[in-house]
């Protein structure tokens, strides 16, 4: 059985405070997007993983994808399978491949499974896997908020726009963007988003990362602002960073050197 993990990009990103237990809460839209890995499985006699594609340079155990599968055969029954990723979606770019991954990764051996699971002990497998991963299970527009695995409904569309996603050559550390910001009360409530034209949404749409991120990288603001310059109707770094994406409303082509580019019409 084969299956398509998808990216997301975070429209807008404030964080709002810090935990006792020292995770930080936010309040975010994770939009779902059609960069896809590719995760298969097969059922075999012993268990076993390979990892083509983009280098992760990760041990197995380490991989998300086995942690997902090491956490369902703990409290559910899973069967020993053949896992296959081959990964399309960048790492330490803000785009949650590796969430994805490891959501799907649950759903995949629920359809395997002959005792299929509830949605919702899903979704409680899926937090324990990582914040973010919830959001993939049910792979929908939310606001997000809590520590990213509290959703909402969100009417939010960005259907017809071409979506155009640089990653510089490097990562940015999810813990090292999160030392760096400081919580502070969203300037914008997201809830109202969709009311606003994607034209205005530079004005109002911001991510509490950038500031930070952009004055260790600066990199990455030349990234956003050449997009900017492209024609984007926004624009903006997605989570923590890497990775910046565009908006826009006609297909457009530029050259950016020894970066990833992926460029793609939204569902």
């Amino acid at each position: 059985m084969i299956c398509f993990p998808n990216a997301k990009i975070n429209l807008g990103l404030h964080v709002t405070g810090k935990q006792s237990d020292g995770f930080h809460t936010i309040e975010t839209i994770f939009y779902p997007i059609p960069l896809r890995d590719a995760l298969e499985a097969v059922e075999s006699d012993k268990t076993s993983f390979t990892q083509t594609g983009m280098n992760l340079k990760t041990t197995p155990e380490e991989n998300l994808v086995m942690k997902a599968y090491a956490l369902m055969s703990k409290f559910h029954k899973a069967p020993m399978l053949a896992i296959f990723l081959k990964k399309a979606i960048p790492s330490g770019a803000g785009l949650g491949g590796g969430s994805a991954d490891a959501a799907f990764m649950l759903k995949l051996i629920d359809e395997l499974s002959n005792c299929p699971i509830s949605e919702s002990r899903l979704l409680e497998l899926a937090g324990l896997l990582g914040s973010d991963c919830p959001f993939f299970i049910r792979n929908t527009p939310v606001i997000a908020t809590g520590t990213g695995n509290i959703f909402h409904p969100t009417d939010v569309s960005l259907k017809g726009y071409n979506l155009y996603i640089v990653k510089p050559p490097f990562d940015v550390s999810t813990k090292e963007a999160y030392a760096m910001v400081k919580p502070q009360k969203p300037p914008f409530s997201l809830e109202k988003l969709s009311a606003i034209p994607v034209r205005e949404w530079k004005h109002v749409l911001f991510n509490d990362f950038e500031s930070c991120v952009f004055s260790k990288y600066p990199y990455i603001q030349e990234l956003k602002e050449k997009l900017y310059a492209m024609g984007a109707v926004y624009a903006s770094m997605s989570g923590s960073g890497s990775a910046v994406f565009g908006l826009f409303e006609k297909t457009v082509s530029s050259n950016f050197s020894n970066c990833f580019v992926w460029k793609g019409i939204l569902p």
